[in-house]
């Protein structure tokens, strides 16, 4: 595979060291905290920034295409600041319970036997000979093909044999323990840069349906190379997370993470959903405030929480667990937990002034038509907001008076005390979890996500 001018792996470098600097300040040194009393406990984004700064360069290669545009374009979000809080998930979980789960020896068998398919050179190796995959990649000039308009058969040696796993009576222990406190399989590697990978697809098709001129202060992919081509980056990039995906070689992983795409495409329908409002005697009907907050939680399920969750799980049952190991499910809970907590966070940094570094004005949900939870507090306490919601803030001075609404009820403290909730049952669940340095981290990570101010 090609090796990447060591100047941009500098120029990246930089990037996700600011990036990590910035996340560590995140939570206010005025107020004392668990965070600062411990000091002993482990920044989660210092712990793996090594292995996060490698992934992001080494992800360049798999998104090399032999259209320059195309390439310019699926790097652009690449090359950008970014929390990378997906794949740290991953990564952490991975470390967290490798050597728990009753495949682990067979697992970790296949990271390291020659045809098992788990090595790293094997995951980089194409599905196809470069005589039938048309899929050019500068990157891996030997591994793939350019389209020919004339097809010749060439005789190439065959790939030799699978070799049989032979499980030793020895190898297995009464009580499970951690393997080592910081090894990760190449299977759960290349998952955390799948996870990315689909992370800015969606991002690039968000951008879209959004008409977002701004992405973290820069262009956004449209405003840079326009609808069209950001569109067709966004499904280049799915296609090859796609592949990727089929070289880790478990069909539940392969579920996991495909179910993904479906669970973003319904989460931005359920968005566009009307909410309907009845008023009765100037009060708004409980009913309908129920209906419209199930709405916002599983959206925000769909589109943010379910790529956290479903990520850790797969990388829990890349490491040898399977049906009955309690491990993939606490791994679940912590990103569906966890992804709300960080939605949550998200729909109040945008009625902050600090969203504004984001390059979003505050109130951009609003602009969007979309009622978060915010507003959606704000409808229990001044029941005039149900009317605005049901007509997506569409007329001339919605928006503002909405953000009125807001800011005149405890609608934001009520928000930050929910995503605390959630952040809390997430940071709960890890208590089952063998000590060990990436568990600390993920207790961390919930605070990050709930202190963070960008």
């Amino acid at each position: 595979m090609q090796r990447w001018p060591l100047a941009l792996i500098r120029s990246i470098n930089r990037i996700e060291r600011r990036r990590y600097s910035s996340l560590t300040a995140t939570v206010d040194s005025s107020k004392p905290s668990a965070l600062q009393n411990k000091t002993k406990r482990p920044d989660p984004f210092a712990l793996l920034a090594p292995q996060l700064s490698e992934l992001r360069v080494s992800l360049l290669s798999l998104l090399e295409s032999g259209n320059p545009a195309l390439s310019e374009l699926t790097r652009y979000y690449f090359l950008h600041p970014s929390k990378q809080i997906r794949p740290l998930i991953v990564l952490l979980f991975s470390r967290a319970t490798n050597g728990l789960g009753r495949r682990w020896d067979r697992k970790l068998w296949e990271a390291q036997a020659e045809g098992a398919g788990g090595r790293a050179e094997e995951l980089d190796r194409p599905l196809t000979r470069p005589d039938v995959l048309n899929d050019w990649n500068p990157s891996m000039p030997n591994k793939t093909a350019n389209f020919d308009p004339l097809f010749v058969l060439r005789a190439r040696p065959h790939r030799p044999p699978i070799p049989k796993y032979d499980p030793s009576p020895s190898q297995h222990q009464s009580l499970p323990t951690l393997f080592s406190p910081t090894y990760i399989l190449p299977t759960q590697t290349r998952l955390a840069q799948i996870v990315e990978m689909m992370h800015t697809a969606s991002l690039l098709h968000d951008d879209v349906i959004d008409e977002s001129s701004l992405r973290r202060g820069s262009p956004s992919a449209p405003a840079a190379f326009g609808n069209k081509l950001s569109i067709l980056g966004g499904n280049f990039v799915l296609g090859r997370a796609s592949v990727a995906l089929s070289r880790l070689g478990d069909a539940e992983v392969t579920d996991l993470i495909a179910s993904i795409i479906s669970n973003l495409v319904e989460g931005e329908i359920l968005q566009m959903k009307e909410v309907k409002v009845n008023e009765e005697a100037g009060r708004v009907s409980i009913q309908t405030s129920k209906d419209a907050w199930n709405i916002y939680l599983q959206k925000t399920y769909l589109k943010t929480a379910s790529l956290m969750a479903k990520g850790a799980r797969a990388a829990v049952t890349l490491g040898g667990c399977k049906e009955g190991d309690i491990w993939r499910e606490v791994a679940y809970a912590y990103g569906r937990n966890l992804g709300i907590a960080f939605q949550l966070v998200d729909d109040i940094l945008d009625y902050e002034s600090a969203s504004v570094t984001l390059g979003k004005p505050g109130g951009a949900d609003l602009q969007l038509g979309l009622a978060t939870g915010p507003a959606l507090y704000a409808w229990d306490e001044h029941p005039e907001m149900g009317e605005l919601i049901r007509r997506k803030f569409d007329k001339p001075g919605d928006v503002e008076l909405a953000r009125d609404y807001v800011s005149r009820s405890s609608a934001l403290q009520r928000t930050r005390t929910l995503a605390q909730e959630y952040a809390n049952k997430a940071k709960e669940v890890l208590h089952g979890l063998p000590e060990s340095e990436a568990k600390s981290a993920l207790e961390v990570l919930t605070e990050r996500v709930i202190g963070r101010k960008s």
